[in-house]
C-alpha cells in the first residue's frame, strides 16, 4: 500500500475521515512457494549437501564398488531428513542468536515468517522419519548412529556447548563427522577401523573449516555472546590453533592408506590437497593483522579440499 496524499484532487481523502492506522488491520498473505522456501531454509540445505559429500564415498569404499541402490537412495534420504531435522531444531534453538547477528539475519525465524513451535514439530517429524527411513531401508546399526548424529547436533552442540565455551565447535564438530559411520554401516551393519579414520578426517577439519568463518563474523559472535574461540582469544592465537589442527587433519588422511588399503589415487591426491591446505592456513597466519587478511578463502578452500578428498576415495574405491 502507498500513503494517499491529501492535497490530491482526484480520489482525496480527508485526513479526518481517514481511519487511524492502528484501527486497520495489517494481513500478511504468502504464497505457498514462499511458504515452502521457508520451511526448507529452516533445514540449511547448504550443510545438508556438505554432509552427503563425505556419506557416498564412505558407502563406495565400505562395498568396495556400487552399494544396491536401494541401500544407497535409502541412506541419502535418511541421511538428508536427518541433517534436516537437527538443523531446523538447530534453528528453533537458536533464533534468538539468528536475530542478532547479520549473516543470519534472514533466516524464517529470525525474520518470524515461520511460528517457532511450527519450527520445532518440523524438526521433530523430519528426525523421526530420519530414523525410520534408515531402519527400513538400511539396518537398525544406521538409524541408531543417525540418531545418536541428530542427539550430538541439537543437545550437545547447539544446547550444551555452543554458548558456554570456545572449544563449541571441536567437540559439538563430531556430529558432523557421522555421516561416514552410516554411510558404511548402512552397507556392512557394522563399523571398522576405516570409517574411524574418516570419521577423525572430518573431525579434524571442522575446526580449520568453520574457525576462518568466526574469524571473519567475529562481531556477529560477540554481538549475539557467543563464545566462539576467535571472541575470546586474538587472531594470531586461532590462525595457531588452525594451522595445528590442518597438520592433524592432513596426517590422519594419510593414516586412512595403510588402514583402508587405498591405492595410488587416494594417495597422491591426499598428498597434494594436505600441502594446499596448509599452505593457505600457513598463509592466514602470515596475513593476520594485516589488510590482505581474508579468512574466507581458507574457509571456502577446506569445503574444495574435503569435497575433492572424499571424491578420491569414491574413486579409488572402484579402482581398488
Amino acid at each position: 500500500m502507498t500513503a494517499i496524499d491529501p492535497t490530491e484532487s482526484v480520489g482525496a481523502v480527508h485526513p479526518a475521515s481517514a481511519p487511524a492506522a492502528s484501527d486497520a488491520p495489517v494481513v500478511v498473505t504468502r504464497s505457498w512457494r514462499t511458504t515452502v522456501s521457508a520451511y526448507v531454509a529452516l533445514t540449511k540445505p547448504r550443510i545438508i549437501e556438505l554432509l552427503l559429500v563425505t556419506t557416498v564415498p564412505a558407502m563406495l569404499l565400505a562395498a568396495q564398488g556400487l552399494p544396491p541402490l536401494r541401500i544407497v537412495l535409502g541412506t541419502l534420504i535418511g541421511g538428508t531428513l536427518a541433517a534436516a531435522g537437527a538443523n531446523t531444531m538447530n534453528s528453533y534453538i537458536d533464533r534468538d542468536i539468528d536475530a542478532v547477528m547479520h549473516r543470519t539475519g534472514a533466516r524464517p525465524l529470525a525474520t518470524g515468517s515461520i511460528p517457532p513451535r511450527n519450527a520445532m514439530v518440523f524438526g521433530w517429524l523430519l528426525s523421526l522419519a530420519a530414523v525410520v527411513v534408515l531402519g527400513a531401508t538400511t539396518n537398525w546399526v544406521a538409524a541408531a548412529l543417525g540418531a545418536l548424529a541428530i542427539a550430538l547436533y541439537v543437545v550437545g552442540y547447539t544446547l550444551v556447548l555452543k554458548r558456554r565455551t570456545p572449544q563449541n565447535i571441536v567437540w559439538g564438530g563430531a556430529a558432523g563427522c557421522m555421516p561416514v559411520l552410516i554411510g558404511w554401516s548402512a552397507v556392512t551393519g557394522s563399523l571398522a577401523w576405516p570409517p574411524v579414520v574418516l570419521f577423525f578426517i572430518v573431525f579434524f577439519w571442522t575446526p580449520p573449516h568453520y574457525w576462518p568463518l568466526s574469524l571473519r563474523y567475529k562481531s556477529d559472535y560477540a554481538a549475539a555472546n557467543v563464545p566462539m574461540l576467535p571472541v575470546v582469544s586474538d587472531a594470531q592465537d586461532v590462525a595457531r590453533k588452525i594451522v595445528l589442527y590442518s597438520w592433524v587433519m592432513v596426517a590422519t588422511s594419510l593414516v586412512l592408506i595403510p588402514v583402508a588399503h587405498m591405492g595410488w589415487l587416494y594417495a597422491i591426491t591426499a598428498v597434494v590437497l594436505g600441502a594446499g591446505f596448509l599452505w593457505e592456513a600457513y598463509a592466514l597466519q602470515r596475513r593476520v593483522g594485516t589488510p590482505r587478511l581474508n579468512p574466507m578463502r581458507l574457509f571456502h578452500g577446506s569445503i574444495t579440499y574435503l569435497s575433492l578428498l572424499f571424491l578420491a576415495v569414491a574413486v579409488d574405491a572402484f579402482l581398488g
